[in-house]
């Protein structure tokens, strides 16, 4: 069993990043490209300052994938929580809560401004989960609910 130890992945952990977000997408039946290619391009995205991943367990067995970007609402920059999983055997040893607390831990000291999370809506499991650690699907002060819309191109 893997320990809750998390730390920022490196350009050398492209190919461990890439193989647990394989999983995540084959374990939820979600198209992926296949780790391999996935490796690729997180070897670019991780040499530069916009995307960075954290691992959790040792040997790793939960991800965080994040990106980062400038928005004119706020001071720091929003951090975009795009992928998050641990592998079904390593659930509920305390991993994922270790990666959102040193997420949270990260961002605060890079002087991120907001971290935001898109889940599903049939995903109540992640919403508590999110919840539990702080985060909110409606704003706090309206109670109104947030939305995600997107469209590939």
């Amino acid at each position: 069993m893997a320990t809750a130890e998390v730390r920022r992945a490196t350009v050398d952990d492209a190919a461990r990043v890439a193989a647990l977000l394989h999983d995540f997408n084959t374990e939820f039946d979600t198209a992926s490209p296949g780790a391999a290619v996935l490796a690729e391009r997180l070897r670019g995205l991780l040499a530069g300052t916009q995307t960075f991943a954290l691992l959790g367990g040792e040997p790793a067995v939960g991800i965080a994938l994040v990106t980062l970007r400038p928005n004119v609402w706020y001071p720091g920059p929003v951090a975009l929580l795009d992928e998050m999983y641990v592998a079904p055997p390593a659930r509920g040893a305390g991993i994922g809560g270790a990666i959102v607390e040193r997420l949270i831990a990260d961002c605060r000291r890079d002087g991120v401004s907001v971290i935001e999370i898109n889940v599903d809506e049939g995903d109540v499991d992640a919403q508590r989960f999110y919840e539990r650690h702080g985060f909110h699907g409606s704003d706090p002060q309206t109670e109104e609910r947030a939305y995600y819309f997107f469209q590939e191109l």
